[in-house]
């Protein structure tokens, strides 16, 4: 077995992408899941269920969107950032402090905050207890658009990013903001780590995650050359101690992983087909995609259209333990159709793909509501007669 079909399977395992039910079922595989991927990546576009919903849904089999709610409510999770808006385990809530600290003073996004502004609502939370944005007045004229926020908005974001409101919960997908003192339980470590412990977290998770790490996995969207120091020589440090090796890959990327892992049997691929979303924490890092996988994905959404290849919203084809396509699909919940506009297989697949994708595709319209699928693309038309064949349901 080579080297890149040994680390695919056990970062699928890692990931709890090889077998069903990986992590149970419930509320606790919701929070397993995430305890074990690190964090669930949080996203407002909603073609199909939302990228955390995704995410946790192609991992927990009965997943349900209250479930991850009850574990925000619950204080087992808290919203902050990993490499971008996130949900994480609240017993990693320290490792989140160094990005508030360096943001504490360091405007996030916006060209200026009001600090008079944040000083009064923070003032009116300690007194009101948890608000929204809109539970703040904008007397400005003529605001529109998406980054045209209102000075409450940005202040309370500011506030948020640099740590003096958490989010408590979310409505709808509104934020309500609080002290953390009123978020956080007390079992709760608040002491700021040092780099050296950050930098351990971050290879510590990685390898939780995947199974081993690379060093621009590790660090992947952190600036500072202080950081990666302190990754490189975390590394070393194992290395020498006997707790990682280090093997390359044909196109000379060095990882790292634990040597009984690599010794160890790979865990068995099986037959299946899974929808991811272009969030997946398998996937997000697009240069690990190509070393390991040997996929190359971009999400197109972000794409101008004559320029898109598969589509505004192409979500990536798990088959086994390879990544052999993307599926272009959008899910008109009102009408209760999905909608399939392309599939797009770049790999050999084996006779049973069909009706694995069968399936798959008609797991992934009941999760996103939909009972129904329409194909737009003509050439669908054998998957599309295997979908409506009472065999294969």
């Amino acid at each position: 077995m080579s080297l890149t079909t040994k680390l695919r399977r056990i970062a699928l395992h890692q990931q709890g992408l090889l077998r069903n039910e990986s992590f149970g079922r419930g509320k606790g595989a919701v929070l397993r899941a995430i305890e074990q991927i690190g964090y669930v990546q949080i996203d407002t576009i909603s073609v199909v269920e939302r990228a955390h919903h995704h995410v946790l849904g192609s991992r927990v089999a009965n997943y349900h969107a209250t479930m991850l709610e009850q574990l925000v409510r619950e204080r087992k999770l808290f919203e902050y950032w990993f490499h971008a808006a996130a949900w994480l385990p609240m017993k990693d809530y320290r490792f989140s402090l160094p990005r508030m600290r360096q943001l504490n003073g360091e405007r996030h996004w916006f060209k200026g905050s009001d600090r008079k502004l944040m000083r009064e609502i923070l003032a009116r939370i300690a007194v009101d207890g948890p608000l929204r944005t809109r539970d703040f007045e904008d007397a400005r004229a003529g605001n529109s658009g998406w980054w045209d926020w209102k000075p409450a908005k940005q202040a309370l974001e500011q506030l948020f990013m640099q740590g003096e409101l958490m989010v408590s919960a979310r409505e709808g997908f509104q934020k309500v903001y609080d002290l953390p003192e009123r978020v956080l339980p007390g079992w709760v470590d608040t002491s700021t780590p040092s780099l050296d412990e950050f930098a351990a977290h971050l290879i510590d998770t990685s390898l939780r995650a995947h199974g081993f790490v690379t060093l621009v996995s590790v660090t992947y969207l952190r600036k500072g050359q202080a950081l990666r120091d302190a990754v490189k020589q975390q590394l070393q440090s194992r290395i020498d101690a006997g707790l990682l090796i280090q093997q390359t890959l044909g196109n000379n990327c060095s990882v790292y992983i634990d040597p009984e892992r690599l010794e160890t049997r790979a865990p068995r691929s099986v037959a299946q087909v899974r929808i991811l979303s272009p969030f997946d924490n398998l996937v997000i890092q697009r240069q690990r995609c190509r070393e390991v996988f040997a996929f190359d994905y971009q999400i197109e959404c972000y794409v101008p259209e004559p320029q898109r290849q598969f589509g505004y919203f192409c979500l990536p084809l798990l088959y086994r333990d390879r990544l052999v396509g993307r599926i272009d699909c959008k899910a008109h919940r009102a009408q209760a159709r999905l909608e399939v506009k392309s599939i797009h297989i770049e790999r050999p697949v084996g006779e049973d793909f069909a009706e694995l994708m069968s399936a798959a595709l008609k797991s992934f319209a009941s999760f996103n509501g939909c009972e129904q699928i329409d194909f737009t693309d003509a050439r669908h038309a054998d998957l599309e007669t295997l979908l409506k064949s009472p065999a294969s349901a």
